[in-house]
């Protein structure tokens, strides 16, 4: 078992979270369902839901909510291109970008499923998403987290060309587990979206997070941030793998809080202008305050 570890069989105390704001929830669903809108909040069952519901936050996730992927760790519905057509909704950038204004967000943050039954990946409909919040919501900053496209740097630019504030693309875990993780993904090949994503657009914010707890080592995750470093990224974030569902992968061990901190100190010493770094940590968590903590360093 890797140093830092606890063995994987009961939730460790630092793992529970109170699930109380109900009426929270269930009114900014409601919003969500009237304008046909998804978060992956919801569709990857992030443990940080009642809090961030209740803040008034949530991450949009557009393209739909079938994923033409089928990575061991994500809960997000899959399917196959081959059996059916993934028709995409002409009204959601719009209704993303109403939907953002009528929660008064000042920061949003926008993913999506993986499209890879579409020429472009979907990087259209991600643009368009991002205009449409300029329109509606000039002064907020905006956060995108994208697929990899498949290596598609043509469709890394034109996300990119819409001007987001952080352009985000997720490692998900270290380079030895990527066959068993993410199957359909290449390490070299994300480190590269991340490495142009720094060089098309400097003004941009670049930021990219791992999960811990799939049988990764400590030292295997430092190196995984030194690629990153080496890539250009200014964010990285870092939490504690949650199974999903029976049908996900298992969780090789519960990492405790203390190796969280080294990995934290770590991302700092080797030049990260942040590092979100904790059990309940994940990718969009608290965008706001580690893109202002990045900002200011």
């Amino acid at each position: 078992m890797p140093a830092g570890a606890s063995p994987a069989k009961r939730l460790p105390e630092w793992l529970r979270k109170p699930q109380t704001h109900f009426v929270s929830v269930h009114d900014l669903k409601r919003g969500f369902r009237a304008l046909d809108l998804h978060t992956v909040c919801e569709s990857a069952r992030c443990p940080n839901l009642h809090e961030c519901f209740h803040r008034g936050t949530a991450t949009f996730m557009i393209l739909g909510n079938l994923c033409t992927r089928g990575c061991g760790f994500c809960s997000v519905p899959k399917g196959s291109p081959a059996k059916q057509v993934f028709a995409l909704d002409a009204a959601e950038p719009a209704n993303v970008a109403r939907m953002a204004a009528g929660m008064g967000l000042r920061y949003v943050v926008v993913t999506s499923v993986n499209r890879d039954d579409l020429p472009d990946g979907g990087s259209a409909h991600f643009a368009a998403t991002v205009r449409e919040l300029r329109r509606e919501l000039p002064a907020a900053r905006i956060e995108v987290l994208t697929p990899d496209f498949c290596g598609d740097l043509d469709a890394v630019a034109r996300v990119l060309d819409a001007g987001p504030d952080v352009f985000n693309h997720n490692m998900e875990t270290v380079a030895r587990l990527y066959r068993r993780v993410r199957p359909q993904a290449e390490y070299r090949q994300s480190l590269r979206v991340l490495e142009f994503a720094r060089t098309y657009r400097p003004a941009a914010l670049t930021k990219s997070g791992l999960m811990a707890g799939l049988g990764e080592r400590p030292e295997e995750v430092e190196r995984l941030l030194g690629d990153l470093r080496g890539a250009g990224v200014d964010v990285a974030t870092i939490g504690q793998y949650l199974r999903p569902s029976r049908r996900n992968l298992p969780v090789a061990e519960y990492v405790r809080p203390e190796q969280f901190e080294a990995w934290q100190r770590y991302g700092m010493a080797i030049g990260f202008k942040a590092v979100f770094s904790g059990p309940l940590v994940r990718s969009s968590y608290m965008a706001d305050a580690v893109s202002e903590q990045a900002r200011c360093s």
